[in-house]
């Protein structure tokens, strides 16, 4: 008897991405934004999210999954800004896939919504290969990290559509080199658009929120 060989992660991804583009028919036709919210762990996700919520709060309705393998620490933050939250914990997983945003959206609900924030696990490998329905990958990488990181993990960055550059202001005390970011980034993934910011002091902030906002009017 021959020995049969399953290609396991095929047949996961392949599972998901029904599930996943089941889930974009839906964020289509109630004409909400959505964004899969990648980085390594500490690279400002949260922070970035609530710049979001600040800017653009009054003028549109935003809703949020918040992904972590434990605790409710980030979701209670967003939750102080006043915007629906609905914690997602993975119990060990490290990403989130399109069943875990299919029934965090039936409690956050995505009707009316105009954003809706997937904030994913940290994590610099496994979030990029579980699509969720998004309309874009945008990808957090922080200054203190190191510029070496799309080296060390290409598919992240190949499939953002685009990336925040945090911490900026923590540059002057760092080795980073933001043209060889750029440059290699650039390289892997010549449509990406880069956004160098500080969440902290709010450097840079004006551009990625000029853009944000546009697509989710060329949404509507």
């Amino acid at each position: 008897m021959s020995v049969k060989t399953i290609n396991v992660n095929q047949d996961i991804l392949g599972a998901n991405d029904i599930l996943a583009e089941s889930m974009k028919s839906q964020f289509q036709s109630s004409k909400v934004y959505v964004i899969n919210l990648m980085s390594g762990p500490g690279a400002g996700k949260t922070s970035t999210v609530i710049r979001i919520i600040e800017a653009l709060g009054n003028k549109y309705k935003i809703g949020v999954i918040e992904g972590d393998i434990a605790s409710d620490v980030d979701a209670r933050k967003i939750q102080e800004k006043g915007v629906d939250v609905v914690q997602i914990n993975t119990n060990g997983a490290c990403h989130l896939d399109a069943n875990m945003i299919m029934s965090a959206c039936k409690t956050l609900g995505i009707e009316g919504k105009d954003l809706i924030i997937i904030e994913n696990v940290g994590n610099l490998v496994c979030p990029a290969e579980f699509n969720l329905g998004e309309n874009i990958k945008l990808m957090i990488l922080s200054v203190p990290e190191g510029h070496d990181k799309p080296l060390k993990y290409p598919l992240m960055f190949t499939e953002a559509n685009a990336l925040v550059i945090n911490k900026i202001d923590l540059s002057p005390f760092t080795d980073f080199n933001m043209d060889e970011v750029k440059r290699v980034v650039m390289a892997m993934n010549p449509a990406i658009e880069i956004f160098p910011v500080s969440a902290k002091t709010g450097h840079g902030l004006d551009s990625f929120i000029n853009w944000l906002e546009k697509k989710i009017q060329d949404n509507r």
